[in-house]
C-alpha cells in the first residue's frame, strides 16, 4: 500500500508538473526570440532619423559602429544603387541581394533565415521615394539565450515539488501501514490465545474505527467465553450428585471382579469430571508444548506394537526441542490418529516414518508409511474421508490440530512408496506483507 501511494503520487505530480513545465518551456523560447527581435529592431530603427539628415558614407559609417550590432559586425546599411555600408561587413553575413530587394518591395521589415541564425530586413524610406535597407544579423545563440538556465531552473523546481509530494505521500503512506500492521499483530495475537490484548487506536478515521471495533469485540469474546466456562463448570459440578450415589452403589455391590470394575469405572468417571472442572476454571489459553518430547513419547508408545506386527519405525528430526502453540494432549491425540491409520490400513511388517521439520515460522510433522497411499487425497480431505471404510475421524482430528494454530493439513506420496499426511503448524505470526497472494489463494 505504501509503494503504491507513493507510485500514484509520483505519477500524478509528474503529469501535473509535464503540464506547466512543458507550456512555459515553449513560452520561456518564444520570450527570448521575440527579444533578441525586438532588440534588433530597435537597433535597425536607431538609423532612421541618421538617414533622414544625410547620406554621407562616413557619417552613416559612424552611426552603424554606434550601435551593439554593428560594433559586432553584425549591421549592414544598404544604401539605394547598390551602396553597401560598410564595406568591410563578410559576405557570409548579409543578405542575398534578392532579399534585399524583397525588403524593398514589401516596405516594412521582415525576418530570413542565413546561416548560423536570422537576419531582419528593416526598410527605411529617403528623399525622393528612395529606399534603403538595414540589415541586422541575429546569430542563433541570441535567439535561445537564457533558455537554457530557465530551463534548467524550471526543471529544478519540478523535481522538488514531485520529491516533496512523494515525501509527503511516504509519510502518509507509513502512518497508515504502521497503523494497520499494529492492528494486524494484535489481532494474530488474540487469535493465538492473548485476550487480555487490546490496541490503541491511532492512524485514519477508518482504522481508528476498525481499533475501536476490535476492542469491542475481544470484549464481548472474553465475555462469552467465561460466561461459557462458567456454564461448563456448573454442568460439571452438577455431576457429582449422580456420581456420588453410583459410588454409593459401587461400594454396596461388595467384592468381586464386576464390582471392582465398576468402582474403577466411577473413579475414572470422577477424575474426567474434576479435570473438566479446572480446565474450565483455567483463563482461556491455548497452551504450548515440546513437539519432540511429545513425539517421542508416542513413538516409544507406538513401537512396542509395531515390534510385534513386524514393522519398521523411525523418528526423524526430533533431537532438539521444538515449541508449539498447542497443547500436549492435543498433539498427541493427532499424532495418535495418524499413526493409528498406519496400523489399521496396511498390512503388517508395512514400515513408517515420522519426521519432524522445524522452518522459519512453521513446524511440519509428516507421516509417512510404505502401504498403497490414499487414492484421491484431495477428495479425503475434502469429504473428511480416506476410503477403505474408514470414517475419516483420524485425519480429521489431525487437520483440526493444525488449523488450531493457524496451520494446515496435506496428503502426498511418501518416498516409501505409500502415503504422506504431513500437519503444518504455525508458530509465530508473519507480517501480511511477507504472504504472497499465491499462498492466501491457495489457503482458501
Amino acid at each position: 500500500m505504501r509503494r503504491t501511494l507513493v507510485l500514484v503520487s509520483l505519477a500524478v505530480t509528474s503529469m501535473v508538473a509535464l503540464a506547466f513545465l512543458i507550456p512555459l518551456a515553449l513560452a520561456v523560447r518564444e520570450i527570448a526570440r521575440d527579444r533578441a527581435l525586438t532588440s534588433a529592431e530597435r537597433q535597425a530603427g536607431a538609423l532612421g532619423p541618421v538617414l533622414a539628415v544625410t547620406e554621407d558614407p562616413g557619417a552613416l559609417q559612424r552611426a552603424v559602429a554606434s550601435t551593439h550590432a554593428g560594433a559586432a559586425r553584425r549591421m549592414t546599411l544598404h544604401l539605394p544603387g547598390g551602396t553597401v555600408i560598410p564595406k568591410a561587413a563578410g559576405e557570409g553575413s548579409r543578405a542575398r541581394p534578392g532579399q534585399v530587394a524583397e525588403a524593398t518591395r514589401r516596405g516594412r521589415a521582415y525576418t530570413t533565415r542565413i546561416t548560423g541564425g536570422w537576419t531582419l530586413l528593416q526598410p527605411v524610406a529617403l528623399e525622393d521615394g528612395r529606399t534603403a535597407v538595414v540589415e541586422v544579423v541575429i546569430p542563433d545563440a541570441d535567439l535561445s539565450r537564457g533558455v537554457g538556465k530557465a530551463w534548467l531552473l524550471m526543471t529544478a523546481v519540478a523535481a522538488a515539488l514531485v520529491a516533496g509530494s512523494v515525501a509527503v505521500a511516504d509519510r502518509l503512506g507509513a502512518r497508515m501501514i504502521r497503523s494497520t500492521r499494529r492492528l494486524a499483530e494484535v489481532a494474530a495475537a488474540f487469535g493465538d490465545g492473548d485476550l487480555g490484548i487490546r490496541i490503541e487506536p491511532d492512524g485514519p478515521p477508518e482504522l481508528v474505527e476498525a481499533g475501536l471495533a476490535f476492542n469491542a469485540m475481544a470484549d464481548h469474546v472474553v465475555q462469552l467465553l467465561a460466561a461459557e466456562r462458567e456454564m461448563a463448570a456448573d454442568l460439571s459440578h452438577r455431576l457429582r450428585t449422580p456420581l456420588a450415589a453410583l459410588r454409593l452403589n459401587a461400594e454396596a455391590l461388595g467384592d468381586g471382579p464386576v464390582a471392582d470394575q465398576t468402582r474403577e469405572a466411577v473413579d475414572r468417571l470422577e477424575h474426567e469430571v474434576d479435570q473438566i472442572i479446572r480446565t474450565v476454571r483455567k483463563p482461556t489459553g491455548r497452551g504450548s508444548c515440546d513437539a519432540a518430547k511429545v513425539l517421542r513419547e508416542r513413538v516409544k508408545f507406538w513401537s512396542v506394537l509395531a515390534e510385534d506386527e513386524g514393522r519398521s519405525c523411525e523418528l526423524i528430526g526430533a533431537d532438539a526441542p521444538a515449541e508449539l502453540p498447542l497443547p500436549a494432549t492435543e498433539l498427541a491425540a493427532a499424532v495418535d490418529a495418524l499413526l493409528g491409520n498406519v496400523f489399521r490400513h496396511t498390512a503388517e511388517g508395512t514400515g513408517f516414518a515420522i519426521t519432524l521439520h522445524v522452518g522459519r515460522g512453521l513446524t511440519g510433522i509428516l507421516v509417512a508409511d510404505g502401504g498403497p497411499g490414499i487414492t484421491d487425497p484431495q477428495d479425503a480431505l475434502r469429504r473428511g474421508r480416506s476410503g477403505g471404510g474408514s470414517t475419516g475421524l483420524g485425519l480429521d482430528i489431525a487437520r483440526r490440530a493444525a488449523e488450531a494454530t493457524g496451520g494446515h493439513l496435506r496428503i502426498h506420496r511418501s518416498v516409501l512408496g505409500g502415503a504422506q499426511v504431513q500437519m503444518w503448524f504455525r508458530t509465530r505470526w508473519l507480517p501480511p506483507t511477507r504472504r504472497s497472494r499465491r499462498l492466501v489463494r491457495r489457503r482458501h
